[in-house]
C-alpha cells in the first residue's frame, strides 16, 4: 500500500490528474509489487510443510502471515488506487503546513543521498568488501552467540527431584523432602506455595528412595527477584545437602511430550549392545560430566547401586538334612514378601490377610539367618545351615534407547550456559570416553532443540532456493534475482549483531525470525532492480550504472517507509514485557535489528552489484551497454555541484 500510493502522488506532484496518476502509477509498481508479495508469501511455504516439531508450532503462522501478504496485494493494486483518487484534494498542489515543514528535510535527503550514491559508485569495489565482511560476521557469530531451544520464561513455579540411596525406606526419604521443603520455604520468602511428594512412582525407579517438591511463587510483578535468580540460589544451596541427591529444575517453555517440560534439559544417551561395556564407562562418564562447569548437577537413570541379596541354595548338603528347594523358597517367600492370602470383613470394612514376620526382624540381612525350615523328618532347620547369602549392587532397572542397552545422562544448566553449551559439552565428553563400539544420542528438550534447528536451517536454505526461482521466472532473468538475494546476508549479519548487541540467544523464535527476513529485505531490492531495468528498457539512459543511481534515488522514499513501518511494527514485540516476552523479544529484534542494518548497506551494495552483474536488457540497444572500465573512468569525473 506504502509503495502503490507514493508513486501515484509523485506522479500527480508532477501535474498530472488523478485519474491518470492512479492508473499510471498502479501500473508502473504492478509488477514489483507482486514480486515483493509472492516472495514474502512465498518464504513461509517451507514453514507450513515442515513436519514434526517445528511444524506443529509455526505453521499457523505461516499460513496466517502468508494469506495476510496476499490480501494485501489485491488490496493494494485495486482499492488503493481508488482510494487515492476519491480521498485526495481536489487541488493536491496546495500543500499545507505539514508538507511545508517536512518537505525541505526529504528534498535534502534525497539531494544527499544521490551525491553519497554517486559518490559511492566510484570505489563500488568497496561493495566486495562489505559482503565479505557481512558473511565473516555471521560465521564468527554463530560461533559465538549461545544457542538453546527457546528462552527459559518465567512461570513463577519450581521443581526439585530427589533421589536417595537405593534401599533407603520411605519414612527417610520423607524425613529428607520436609527438611527441603523447610529449608526452601525459610530461604525463599517469594513462595506462594510448596508441596512435595515421597516415592511418586514416576521419578528415578519410582521407589521409596526418590521424591519431589514443587515451589509455586509469587507473580513476577511482585517480587524483586527473578525465576532464574532464585533458582540459582537453590542450586547452591542444595549442592550441600549429603543425603540425597537434589536436582532443581525450570519448566521447559517447550516440551513435544508429557513430562519432557520437567525434565531436566540435557539429556544425553550413550547405547551399546555389552552390557558389560555400560557398566564399565557409564562411572567414568558420570565422573567428567560432574566436574564440567557447564554443568550445575549430572544425573544417569542406570545405577549399579541397588541393594540386593543372592541366595546360593547348598544342595547337597539341603537334601542330606531332608530339606527341599521348594521348602526354602516358600519360607524365604512367607517370611518377607508381604503375600496377600486374603481378605475379612470386620465393622463394616474389608481387609487384607498379609503374611511377613515383624518389622524389626526383617531389617537386616543377618536376620535371614534367623528362619527355620522344616524338613521331612519335621524337624527345624536353621536357614543359613543349607544356603550362602551374598550382597551385590546391581541396577534397579535396565533401560533401553532403540533396540540398544542404554544409559542415559541428565543434566541441568549452571548459571549463564544454554541448552547448546551443554550438548556441546556433553559431545566432547563422549569424544574422549567412547570408542567405535558405542552410539550416542539425545531425548528430551535436547532432542526437540536438535530437530528444531535442523528443520529450520532447512527451511531457511529451501526458502532461499524458492524465492530464488520465483524471482527468476518474473524477471526472466537469473542475474537480476541474484543481485536482489545479496540483500539477504546484509540482513542476517544485522541480525545476529543484535542478537549479540541485546545478549539474545539463537533459538527457535530467532530462527524463524530470520525465515521472514529473507521475504522482508529482499523488498528493497526488488524495487532498486525493477526500477533501473524500466530505465535500461526505456533507452533513457546510457549506462547501467546511472540507471540504477536514479532508480536508487528514485525509490527512496518507499524503501525508508516500507522499511521503518515494518521495523515499527516489530518493535512492540522486541521491547515485549510480561507473560512471554522472553520468548518474543528475540524474534522483534532479529526483525528490527536485520531490517535496519541491512536498509543502511543495501541502498549503496545493491547499486554496486548491479552495475556489476546486470545483463543486457529486452529491447535495450546494444549500443548502450558501456563497457564497464569505461564507466568507471566516466565516474572519475568530478561530480557537478
Amino acid at each position: 500500500g506504502i509503495v502503490v500510493t507514493e508513486n501515484i502522488y509523485k506522479k500527480i506532484e508532477k501535474g498530472m490528474d488523478k485519474w491518470t496518476a492512479a492508473r499510471e502509477g498502479t501500473n508502473e509498481i504492478f509488477f514489483a509489487v507482486i514480486s515483493t508479495s509472492i516472495t514474502l508469501a512465498v518464504v513461509f511455504v517451507p514453514v507450513i510443510f515442515l513436519q514434526g516439531f517445528t511444524g506443529r508450532l509455526f505453521r499457523e503462522f505461516g499460513i496466517v502471515v502468508a494469506g495476510a501478504v496476499l490480501i494485501s496485494a489485491f488490496v493494494s493494486l485495486t482499492l488503493t488506487p481508488v482510494l487515492n483518487v476519491k480521498l485526495t484534494q481536489r487541488n493536491p498542489h496546495d500543500h499545507g503546513w505539514f508538507y511545508r515543514f517536512t518537505e525541505p528535510f526529504f528534498a535534502g535527503l534525497d539531494r544527499v543521498y544521490g551525491r553519497a550514491l554517486q559518490s559511492f559508485m566510484q570505489y563500488r569495489w568497496v561493495s566486495f568488501i562489505l559482503l565479505i565482511a557481512c558473511f565473516g560476521a555471521i560465521w564468527y557469530f554463530q560461533g559465538t552467540i549461545k544457542s538453546e531451544l527457546a528462552p527459559l520464561e518465567d512461570r513463577s513455579s519450581i521443581r526439585a527431584t530427589v533421589v536417595a540411596p537405593e534401599g533407603t525406606d520411605f519414612d527417610v526419604t520423607e524425613n529428607i523432602i520436609y527438611r527441603l521443603t523447610d529449608a526452601v520455604m525459610d530461604s525463599v520468602p517469594e513462595y506462594k506455595m510448596i508441596f512435595g511428594i515421597t516415592a511418586p512412582g514416576r521419578v528415578g525407579a519410582g521407589g521409596s528412595n526418590s521424591g519431589f517438591i514443587s515451589v509455586g511463587l509469587v507473580e513476577p510483578q511482585e517480587r524483586d527477584r527473578s525465576q532464574q535468580q532464585i533458582y540459582d540460589q537453590l542450586v547452591r544451596m542444595t549442592r550441600r545437602i549429603s543425603e540425597a541427591r537434589v536436582f532443581p529444575n525450570q519448566e521447559q517453555t517447550i516440551s513435544t511430550s508429557f513430562g519432557a517440560g520437567l525434565s531436566l534439559p540435557v539429556q544425553f544417551v550413550i547405547q551399546n549392545l555389552d552390557f558389560q561395556k555400560l557398566e564399565e564407562i557409564v562411572p567414568k562418564f558420570l565422573d567428567e560430566a560432574r566436574q564440567d562447569p557447564t554443568f550445575a548437577n549430572v544425573d544417569v537413570n542406570l545405577k549399579f547401586n541397588k541393594p540386593e541379596i543372592q541366595i546360593e541354595i547348598d544342595r547337597l548338603k539341603a537334601a542330606e538334612l531332608g530339606v527341599s528347594v521348594l521348602d526354602i523358597s516358600q519360607t524365604v517367600q512367607l517370611a518377607l514378601s508381604g503375600r496377600r492370602f486374603g481378605y475379612f470383613l470386620m465393622n463394616g470394612k474389608q481387609y487384607q490377610v498379609i503374611g511377613q514376620v515383624d518389622r524389626e526382624d526383617r531389617d537386616e540381612p543377618i536376620d535371614l539367618t534367623t528362619l527355620y525350615v522344616r524338613n521331612n523328618a519335621g524337624q527345624m532347620i536353621q536357614l543359613d545351615n543349607v544356603v550362602h547369602f551374598t550382597e551385590t549392587s546391581n541396577p534397579p532397572v535396565l533401560f533401553h534407547y532403540n533396540r540398544y542397552k542404554a544409559a542415559t545422562f541428565s543434566a541441568a544448566l549452571a548459571p549463564g550456559k544454554t541448552l547448546g553449551d551443554g550438548i556441546q559439552a556433553m559431545e566432547a565428553i563422549a569424544a574422549r570416553q567412547l570408542d567405535d563400539t558405542y552410539a550416542t544420542d539425545l531425548s528430551g528438550p535436547s532432542r526437540d532443540f536438535r530437530e528444531s534447528s535442523g528443520n529450520t536451517s532447512f527451511a531457511f536454505f529451501l526458502a532461499l532456493g524458492l524465492i530464488y526461482l520465483i524471482l527468476a521466472a518474473q524477471f526472466e532473468s537469473f542475474r537480476d534475482p541474484f543481485i536482489i538475494m545479496i540483500t539477504v546476508p546484509l540482513a542476517v549479519a544485522g541480525a545476529y549483531l543484535s542478537l549479540a548487541l541485546t545478549d539474545n540467544t539463537f533459538n527457535i523464535f530467532s530462527q524463524i525470525g530470520m525465515i521472514m527476513l529473507i521475504g522482508l529485505v529482499t523488498k528493497n531490492g526488488i524495487l532498486i532492480v525493477e526500477f533501473a531495468n524500466q530505465k535500461m528498457r526505456t533507452g533513457i539512459v546510457e549506462t547501467k550504472t546511472q540507471a540504477v543511481i536514479e532508480a536508487a534515488q528514485g525509490r527512496l522514499r518507499p524503501i525508508l517507509m516500507t522499511t521503518l513501518a515494518t521495523a515499527l511494527g516489530a518493535l512492540p514485540i522486541a521491547l515485549a514485557f510480561g507473560a512471554a516476552a522472553t520468548s518474543r523479544i528475540p524474534l522483534g529484534v532479529v526483525v528490527v535489528g536485520g531490517l535496519m542494518f541491512s536498509l543502511m548497506l543495501t541502498l549503496f551494495v545493491i547499486p554496486a552489484m548491479y552495475s556489476y552483474l546486470s545483463g543486457k536488457k529486452r529491447g535495450l540497444p546494444e549500443a548502450l551497454l558501456v563497457d564497464d572500465v569505461a564507466e568507471d573512468e566516466r565516474m572519475k569525473q568530478p561530480i557537478p555541484s
